[in-house]
């Protein structure tokens, strides 16, 4: 800006001159504005000095540091996920993070750091997920969030489908509702600021029944009122239907319906504007679903480092790469990943397994897709 000033100024400056020497010779008023121009120009020269020494327009600004970079320097990894859903989410007797969504940002942790510990888990409510990631305040977000594309505009980044899910709805047997068709009349409660929220109009409204929604903000308030009886049923993703119902007293006396309402693409999201941060969260979750197929475990991954198969071996770093570097990670970053929390079948049977901690979900559309499920991600080269 300050240089376009001193060549208009001197180009100005010249251009007077000539005009006033075509005219016949320079006159006193001429000789003055020389003396005036010159002036002009030493200002413009003193005040270009001085902007470029206090860091002004002419300095070069500063380069905004990589999400990588920032996660480095701060040494740890921040990541919302729930902690009130069984098997996806929950704390333990010892307020310990646990469950199928952590696993995830434990792993994108330990393919940075080299330890699935490097990692801060925050507790959202359901209804700030996106203002927090509009925000940049969260390095990732694994919190059973639905991939919508009004969503992907909006939030941030979505990552890879690792859990396809839909909702339906859960009600006491005594009722004597067999069908979500029958549910007019009826008071559903459902978390406020979620997909859940949205399905459940849409669907009462498709279908013309007169049900009322009880909306309470986080997922363990809505668990309690249906307790409580303060609604006759509860919505929400089948998953996390099927983690109430097994907490529950009696787990007997509550039927899930048999209609699945919606499409439930669960998925990790990343802010917005740092593509080789989105490339490396993917490339993590590549890994975990890649090893399944591989067969390579917490247990043998060691041991795979020099299998015959030249996919294994270039996905734990022993021979070739595929793109380790241009993520800004550690050849043998995998090796970190799958010791720190295993593959994505030992993450899920982990929780949702026949003997999981939590309690049984048969995987079907999240088996891998070898097995006839949805599962499925590129190849590592």
């Amino acid at each position: 800006m300050i240089e376009k000033i001193v060549r208009t100024a001197l180009l100005i400056g010249m251009a007077l001159v000539l005009a006033a020497c075509e005219l016949g010779g320079e006159s006193g008023d001429t000789a003055a504005l020389r003396e005036q121009l010159a002036s002009k120009d030493s200002q413009i020269a003193q005040l270009q000095a001085q902007v470029a020494a206090q860091g002004g327009q002419t300095a070069a600004a500063p380069q905004e540091r990589s999400r990588l970079e920032k996660v480095r320097a701060r040494g740890r990894l921040t990541c919302a996920a729930p902690n009130d859903v069984p098997g996806l989410g929950y704390l333990d007797s010892e307020g310990r993070n646990l469950g199928f969504d952590v696993d995830l940002c434990r792993a994108v942790a330990a393919a940075i750091f080299g330890n699935g510990e490097a990692v801060e888990i925050i507790s959202l409510a359901w209804s700030e997920r996106g203002s927090a990631l509009q925000a940049g305040d969260l390095d990732l977000m694994s919190m059973t969030t639905t991939w919508t594309t009004t969503r992907d505009s909006q939030w941030g980044n979505f990552t890879v489908i690792t859990f396809y899910d839909g909702q339906g709805f859960m009600i006491p047997k005594d009722k004597g509702i067999d069908s979500a068709l029958k549910l007019g009349g009826t008071t559903v409660c459902v978390t406020s600021g979620t997909t859940t929220e949205l399905n459940l109009a849409d669907f009462l409204r498709q279908h013309n029944l007169q049900a009322e929604a009880v909306v309470f903000e986080d997922s363990a308030t809505v668990d309690s009122a249906y307790v409580q009886g303060r609604c006759d049923a509860i919505t929400s993703d089948k998953s996390a239907l099927a983690a109430t119902r097994s907490g529950l007293e009696n787990p007997e006396d509550h039927i899930i319906l048999p209609e699945t309402i919606s499409k439930e693409p669960l998925t990790p999201v990343v802010p917005h504007g740092d593509d080789q941060w989105l490339d490396l969260v993917k490339t993590v979750l590549y890994v975990l679903i890649n090893a399944e197929e591989f067969g390579v475990t917490m247990a043998n991954v060691e041991q795979m480092k020099n299998h015959e198969n030249i996919q294994i071996r270039r996905m734990l770093g022993t021979e070739g790469e595929f793109g380790q570097a241009d993520l800004g990670l550690s050849p043998t970053f995998a090796v970190d990943v799958l010791k720190a929390v295993g593959n994505y079948g030992e993450i899920y049977d982990r929780y949702l397994g026949p003997e999981g901690m939590s309690f049984t979900l048969p995987r079907h559309a999240n088996e891998l897709w070898t097995n006839g499920g949805l599962i499925y991600a590129p190849p590592l080269r």
